[in-house]
């Protein structure tokens, strides 16, 4: 029988394996023909060589991960090991590129290679497009972008929108004013800024519109430049709308357009204009297209499964 053994250096054994070695349990389930064994500082796995040579692989890729993010759960293990090549995982110069130092400390990176190609493709393109379904951190690495070119001035401003689409419920029975009706809709970017701007200066930076967070119909007659403009949940706009912001694009502008083509919320028989946009600036010159898929999800394990799910009904129907 055939023997591996890795000695961790530099790295902490009580965090790399996780709490009562639950991540050395996860490999094992992973690897099961190898038997694997964690003590001290030394992993040791024993058998068939070529097993032992994927796990080596593997393994080294879990470090590389750990040394780059200082943490390792469930879901880096699940995705790192169900990636098909460590070349779909492989740590690249720009993987380690920290993207926004953010409340109390955290390092905002690209964690996927996915979002890796997102902040490739935002440094060679003006108008990119991060489509992909739920979880895969489309809206978060976006806001990240957007505050990362603020702070290096390459912007004076960041806007934030939304096509203010009912998913399954009717704003205009919300209780209050306009702004009190759209500010839960658009929560998910508030909670992506207050992760990596401190909040008196967020409030700051709202107050002086340095930072503007509105609806889609707001959009409509502006020129937007100078500015790094996001636009979430780009799937439930129409037409009429995709075409209206892309064309607000102004001087020193940065576009990012992201979306979920499986989620739509428009009524029946009306076109996503993220769908037809997709088709329609397919190939057109300085535009860039990423396809995110669930090895990036970053969400809870059964999110991945949940849409690996639901797109097993959707190829059989």
């Amino acid at each position: 029988m055939n023997e591996l053994i890795i000695e961790l250096v530099e790295i902490s054994p009580r965090e790399f394996f996780g709490l009562q070695n639950s991540n050395i349990d996860l490999l094992k389930k992973y690897f099961p023909k190898l038997k694997i064994v964690a003590r001290g500082s030394k992993i040791k796995a024993y058998g068939d060589e070529d097993i032992l040579e994927e796990f080596d692989k593997r393994l080294t890729m879990l470090l590389r991960h750990f040394a780059d993010y200082n943490k390792l759960d469930e879901n880096d293990i699940d995705r790192i090991l169900q990636s098909e090549s460590s070349a779909d995982y492989e740590t690249s110069a720009s993987s380690g590129e920290v993207l926004v130092h953010g409340v109390s400390g955290k390092l905002i990176k690209a964690q996927t290679a996915n979002q890796r190609k997102m902040v490739e493709l935002t440094k060679k393109y003006d108008m990119v497009f991060a489509i992909g379904p739920a979880g895969t951190g489309k809206t978060y690495t976006a806001v990240a972008l957007a505050i990362k070119a603020l702070k290096e001035k390459q912007v004076r401003r960041i806007i934030l929108t939304r096509p203010a689409v009912e998913a399954g419920e009717n704003l205009g029975f919300l209780p209050g004013d306009l702004k009190e009706k759209l500010d839960p809709y658009m929560q998910p970017l508030y909670d992506a800024l207050r992760d990596m701007i401190p909040f008196e200066k967020l409030e700051s930076f709202i107050e002086k519109g340095v930072i503007q967070i509105a609806p889609m119909a707001f959009m409509r007659g502006r020129t937007l430049d100078n500015a790094f403009v996001i636009l979430d949940e780009a799937q439930n706009t129409t037409h009429a709308q995709m075409k209206m912001f892309l064309t607000r694009m102004g001087n020193n502008a940065k576009f990012m357009i992201t979306g979920d083509p499986s989620q739509i919320d428009l009524p029946r028989r009306m076109i996503s204009g993220l769908k037809e946009i997709m088709i329609i600036l397919k190939n057109v010159e300085g535009v860039g297209m990423v396809y995110l898929d669930d090895k990036d999800v970053m969400r809870h394990k059964l999110v991945k499964r949940v849409i690996a799910a639901y797109k097993d009904i959707e190829t059989r129907n």
